[in-house]
């Protein structure tokens, strides 16, 4: 029998093999590398930092680097305005996380609650100690739907008209709301500061609006945008372009109109303005929550003052010469840019890059992360204004020198977003081989 035993382990694959070893590197007190998430951000970086360690002929052992992270699936949230437009069912935004780890990965299906930068460790939901030589924090952000009173409730009843893209289990929601809806008034919000995505909020306004026009309800409903912010995108250039669409598309604009709270019987919205507050009526309300940091990194020793992973701008390294080993990118940094999957593509290869060179080297390489992030704004069903911008707010478009200006909505970029970039995201960023704006060729950073 023992015998039979031994045969049968010697003809498992090399595959199954690295996955008992990485199961049983995950019960090791430390790690080389210790990656807090697993979301975009986490299994991005992860796979880059064993990718990189690899081609320089200095590859890591199986299980040197550990993913922590206690979640059963992943998400593409970029899908979640697809699946509100009626373009995607939303199980094809989700799959399950240990299916997306590689075997070389060690995975810790636990949640961190603490922080000790001083003696390179983490501890979990459990109480496990997890020692590390570097950490890389990707937890994301929070969404803190209970601040605004009545939303819940109202998310939870099918019948409320009250729906929002930012959760998976309401984006379908929106779209049963969008093409249900007949006549009335259908209102789109966006809260005052940091959300994930902040061109998402309009994203499915230009999809309902479309969609209504081009089902002979145009006539029959409303649409108002209500929004926290001053203007309608932090960039000017698009900002401009998206105003002239609403006043051509008829569509409302309220600014600096942050949504307080919810009467979900009587359809009524409570915004709060600089003169007070006002009650607007609804028969479609789709609400986008506010947000900000979680909890457990608020007041920890590696947050900043607003709750945020303080990092350097460019480096993406702890700002505390103490914590030179702690590294953080994605939306739960403070890195003064938008928070977006595309600027993730951007934030990985400069972490990894002097990540490496920091072990390598003792000191960190050149690589210098330019703020570069993007919102594909779809406008309608088929077009779609491409913004992408860096540090101060400053376009930087990939297309413009072959396409024209970017802020002419396009059909090409409508399909990058409804197409190209789901497939991209689930093939090749989650490994660790899509850089953004440099395509499948790592940047090299001068080297």
């Amino acid at each position: 029998m023992l015998a039979l035993r031994s045969k049968a382990l010697m003809k498992s694959s090399p595959a199954a093999a690295a996955r008992r070893w990485a199961s049983t590197a995950a019960d090791k007190d430390k790690f080389k590398v210790v990656v807090v998430g697993a979301g975009s951000g986490g299994l991005t970086v992860a796979n880059q930092i064993y990718n990189r360690f690899k081609s320089a002929g200095k590859a890591l052992n199986p299980g040197d680097i550990a993913i922590v992270d206690a979640a059963e699936y992943h998400y593409y949230q970029p899908g979640w305005t697809l699946v509100g437009a009626g373009l995607k069912r939303k199980d094809e935004t989700r799959r399950r996380l240990d299916s997306l780890i590689p075997a070389h990965l060690a995975h810790i299906p636990e949640n961190v609650k603490a922080f000790e930068p001083k003696s390179s460790s983490v501890t979990t939901a459990s109480g496990r100690k997890i020692g590390y030589e570097n950490l890389v924090v990707a937890t994301g952000l929070q969404i803190n739907w209970s601040t605004i009173p009545g939303l819940e409730k109202a998310l939870a009843d099918p019948s409320s008209g009250v729906s929002s893209i930012y959760s998976y289990n309401t984006c379908d929601k929106v779209w049963k709301d969008i093409d249900s809806l007949r006549s009335g008034k259908a209102i789109f919000t966006q809260p005052a500061g940091v959300i994930k995505c902040a061109g998402a909020p309009q994203k499915i306004m230009w999809m309902a609006w479309d969609r209504f026009r081009k089902t002979g309800r145009g006539d029959t409903i409303s649409v108002d945008f209500y929004t926290g912010m001053p203007s309608m995108f932090s960039v000017k250039k698009y900002s401009d372009a998206l105003n002239e669409l609403r006043k051509e598309r008829g569509v409302g604009g309220f600014f600096q109109h942050n949504l307080v709270s919810l009467d979900p019987e009587a359809h009524k919205a409570t915004f709060k303005t600089a003169d007070g507050t006002v009650d607007v009526d609804y028969t479609l309300l789709h609400v986008s929550p506010p947000m900000g940091p979680l909890d457990f990194i608020k007041g920890s020793p590696i947050s900043d003052q607003a709750g945020w992973v303080s990092v350097d701008q460019a480096t993406l390294r702890h700002t505390n010469p103490e914590f030179g080993n702690v590294w953080a990118l994605g939306d739960c940094s403070s890195l003064p840019t938008s928070k977006t999957a595309a600027a993730i593509t951007a934030q990985a290869p400069v972490l990894t890059e002097n990540l490496f060179s920091l072990v390598d080297t003792g000191k960190v390489a050149n690589a210098a992360y330019d703020g570069y992030t993007s919102c594909p704004l779809l406008t309608g069903y088929g077009q779609l204004m491409l913004a992408e911008f860096k540090y101060g707010l400053e376009p930087k478009e990939s297309f413009s020198n072959v396409l024209g200006d970017q802020v002419t909505p396009r059909s090409a970029f409508y399909y990058l977003k409804k197409d190209f970039f789901p497939f991209v995201y689930w093939r090749y960023m989650l490994q660790g081989n899509w850089f953004g704006s440099k395509g499948f060729v790592r940047p090299t950073f001068g080297q």
